[in-house]
């Protein structure tokens, strides 16, 4: 996992199973990170490594297939294209690549499983 993943981990999942005041400040913690990220790792580039998919994107390509289901879980948007355009780029890019494309799983069972995950978390924090 490279550094920029381990950065994310910890805002990402409070945002992700946050509530509250924890819900905000783990968003407001996510987009500065995810600001740095865009603007000191990736740049103007297509890919972290330059025109070609590399082992950075492979560690962060977790977002390309996650990111948007967690979004819509907890009906925050985060990761826009306004907001972010070059990673918003850089997730439609990593997409559109084919072995990438043909290998994401599938958003709708992603949404399940990660709303059953968030859900299970939620009860036993209220147990």
């Amino acid at each position: 996992m490279c550094f920029n993943s381990i950065l994310l981990a910890a805002p990402v999942v409070s945002f992700f199973i946050g509530v509250g005041e924890e819900h905000k400040k783990a968003a407001k913690e996510t987009k500065e990170l995810l600001k740095i990220i865009e603007e000191q790792a990736l740049g103007e580039k297509k890919y972290f490594g330059g025109d070609e998919i590399g082992m950075v994107d492979l560690a962060m390509g977790w977002m390309a297939a996650s990111f948007g289901v967690i979004e819509e879980i907890v009906d925050v948007k985060i990761l826009d294209a306004e907001s972010f355009p070059r990673l918003h780029a850089w997730i439609q890019n990593l997409r559109a690549h084919p072995v990438i494309k043909n290998n994401l799983p599938n958003y709708d069972k992603l949404l399940v499983s990660y709303t059953q995950k968030r859900q299970m978390f939620l009860a036993s924090t209220t147990s």
